[in-house]
């Protein structure tokens, strides 16, 4: 500990204090909490060495993009981010026109580490934010950042943070769909050898989320707006301890919208052939009874996936009918439901869609029990 305090003691003062707090924990919370600034040091003197180090060697410089004369050093300038580590300094070599155009200063070795001139924030900590803001508010996804890297981060920069990456996504969604617009394929997903050799699940559906009329700001009286979701996954087979075979969703992949089915439909198609729908051996698309969705399966998918009904909401239809035909509240109701979901389950719908076809045709059925039949 004494070497390693007087090895960087004099490049950075706060080390002797941050060394006597970790000899001074006592429990494992306490030593693992005191160790993560020495941690965060070390880290940032290793990167601030190796930038140094690459820093010094020769810079290829590029044209004058006004008169076309090659740029020229004019000496080294500071730069500093903060990072996951804090606040990490460099200098590099920056140039200019020898020939006084009006151009702003250029660093060729910025650009190869894909630092942007005005750049204030590594990507690796607005990555980290992204992922925060998903699950978090802004603010406290700020202050976990905060805690992280030993400084301050405000919760309007993870708000930036979170827009421009937004925009960078509906700018590449929008390449997507416009190449699916042509008829041309979005580019394909990788996947390993035994992933595109399972069988392809799709399914959708429609889900109300709560939104506030002022963006950006938590006032204001919630509207509930109606989102359309696509799933798609690789279908693999998994054995219990008990020796039960049971299905395991894979590789998963979602699709989402703030619109209608004619908003998905585009988005829904461009990411199964993404995922492989044109090569997989299987495609089964997965749904409830709505219309809209079924269209978009009619108009997408017919050609390329079985189309299955959802057993779960077939079921759930099942028992509002024998409620509106036989009232729930009866033996009879009951049985006819078990019988009718035992078929339904087994593949053959034929009876179950008879005996509906015979209750409709009841003489004095109400309005809304036939309705309902319909519906079913």
């Amino acid at each position: 500990m004494l070497c390693l305090s007087d090895s960087i003691r004099h490049d950075d003062p706060c080390v002797p204090q941050v060394l006597r707090t970790i000899e001074e924990a006592q429990t494992l919370a306490q030593l693992i909490l005191a160790v993560w600034p020495l941690a965060r040091v070390l880290a940032l003197h290793m990167v601030e060495y190796v930038l140094a180090e690459r820093a010094q060697r020769p810079s290829a410089w590029p044209p004058c993009p006004t008169c076309g004369v090659p740029l020229r050093s004019k000496g080294f300038a500071q730069r500093q981010l903060m990072s996951l580590f804090g606040p990490i300094c460099w200098r590099r070599r920056v140039g200019r026109c020898p020939q006084g155009c009006a151009i702003p200063q250029v660093a060729p070795f910025d650009e190869a580490l894909e630092v942007q001139p005005h750049q204030r924030t590594s990507g690796e900590l607005q990555w980290l934010g992204w992922a925060l803001a998903v699950f978090v508010p802004f603010a406290t996804a700020a202050r976990l950042l905060g805690w992280y890297c030993g400084g301050r981060v405000s919760p309007r920069a993870v708000w930036g943070w979170v827009q421009a990456a937004g925009h960078r996504a509906m700018a590449l969604l929008q390449g997507d769909l416009e190449a699916v617009a042509r008829g041309d394929a979005p580019p394909q997903e990788a996947l390993a050898a035994e992933l595109a050799a399972l069988p392809l699940a799709l399914g959708a559906d429609g889900v109300r989320g709560p939104f506030r009329p002022m963006g950006g700001a938590p006032t204001g009286k919630i509207r509930w707006r109606e989102v359309k979701v696509g799933v798609l996954a690789r279908l693999g087979q998994h054995r219990t301890r008990l020796g039960h075979v049971v299905t395991r969703l894979h590789h998963r992949r979602l699709v989402a919208v703030l619109g209608d089915i004619e908003a998905l439909s585009p988005r829904r198609w461009g990411e199964a052939v993404r995922q492989g729908i044109l090569q997989a051996p299987q495609v089964v698309w997965l749904s409830d009874g709505g219309r809209g969705l079924w269209r978009l399966f009619e108009e997408r998918f017919t050609g390329h996936a079985r189309g299955i009904l959802d057993f779960y909401h077939a079921a759930q239809q099942l028992w509002k009918g024998a409620a509106a035909w036989l009232d729930g509240r009866t033996a009879q109701a009951r049985r006819w439901f078990g019988w009718a979901r035992h078929r339904l389950r087994h593949g053959m719908p034929e009876g179950v869609l008879a005996d509906l076809t015979e209750a409709l045709a009841v003489e004095g059925l109400p309005a809304s029990a036939r309705d309902t039949l319909t519906t079913v």
